[in-house]
């Protein structure tokens, strides 16, 4: 009976199948509640604010005297600015851009970044010491002087967000390409891609198809801290004056309307909303991002 039992069991096992890696780094994910919590609320933010011409009517340029500095109440959640607008309506609004900008530099940064390190980490030699040299000026170039002459110049005569969105990922993505670079430069040594190159496949077939899918797990993890950077660098643009142009709201413009002391000691409601959307929306990314490393990270207990 014993040896029954134990061939029917044996007959019973049946093999695992094995996980691939992104399943694995999925499962994981999943598992982290607080990236998962952080992902929802992002998806949360950012599906409110692109739907908010469905969830609000109130216009968000218009000045209206007779509502100027209200407290919340039932007509107005969050209370009105100092030009009698509505704080909600502009705090969604405001969303759509910051969020639009974000990713949109963030895109741009990314692309750049991941070519021109790509590219660098591959030929090496003179081609790397020219492209990380442009780097370095890149790096070291004052995004801000640049910003504020582009603005001066363009000023009424090219949409201001695009303009913005353009400056920002044309300047920020050396810090990508290094990463990318050093990653390239470990990862061509490996017997695959050397295997690769001595069937004569071209370089651009090997960064496309066997160097960058390695390299992608970084990439990700970059872009989702580039994305809280780029919120961030936006909105203190904007505070400053030299971001979206003012008649445009986002979270930036909202805490710059409101920076005047009488605001900010007496009427909280003006300038707290966006303060609190920036600094959750930057935590939530950065939760997301630290648990997609985690996730990616090979060494990690599953």
């Amino acid at each position: 009976m014993e040896v029954v039992t134990q061939k029917s069991t044996r007959t019973n096992l049946k093999p695992r199948k094995s996980m691939s890696p992104w399943a694995i780094a999925r499962r994981k994910f999943v598992r982290n509640k607080l990236a998962m919590v952080s992902l929802c609320f992002l998806m949360f933010i950012a599906i409110i604010s692109f739907l908010a011409p469905h969830i609000t009517t109130q216009d968000i340029t218009r000045v209206n005297i007779s509502q100027m500095s209200l407290e919340p109440s039932s007509d107005h959640w969050l209370g009105t600015d100092k030009s009698g607008r509505d704080v909600f309506t502009r705090l969604l609004y405001g969303g759509r851009i910051s969020l639009f900008v974000g990713i949109s530099c963030t895109l741009i940064v990314i692309f750049i970044g991941t070519v021109i390190g790509a590219i660098a980490g591959y030929f090496g030699g003179f081609v790397d010491g020219i492209l990380m040299r442009f780097t370095d000026f890149i790096l070291n170039f004052p995004v801000l002087v640049f910003v504020i002459v582009l603005n001066t110049i363009f000023f009424g005569k090219a949409n201001g967000v695009w303009v913005l969105i353009v400056v920002i990922g044309v300047l920020y993505w050396g810090g990508i390409a290094r990463v990318v670079r050093s990653k390239v430069l470990a990862e061509k040594e490996n017997e695959y891609v050397l295997a690769a190159v001595s069937i004569g496949s071209s370089p651009a077939k090997v960064i496309i198809k066997h160097l960058l899918p390695n390299v992608l797990s970084t990439i990700i993890v970059q872009a989702t801290l580039t994305f809280a950077t780029m919120i961030i660098i936006e909105s203190a643009l904007s505070y400053l004056g030299f971001g979206v142009p003012q008649e445009v709201p986002s979270w930036g413009n909202m805490l710059s309307f409101a920076n005047e002391p009488d605001v900010l000691q007496s009427k909280p409601w003006m300038w707290m909303p966006p303060a609190l959307a920036i600094i959750l929306t930057i935590l939530s990314i950065n939760f997301i991002g630290e648990g997609i490393k985690d996730a990616l990270n090979p060494k990690s207990r599953r």
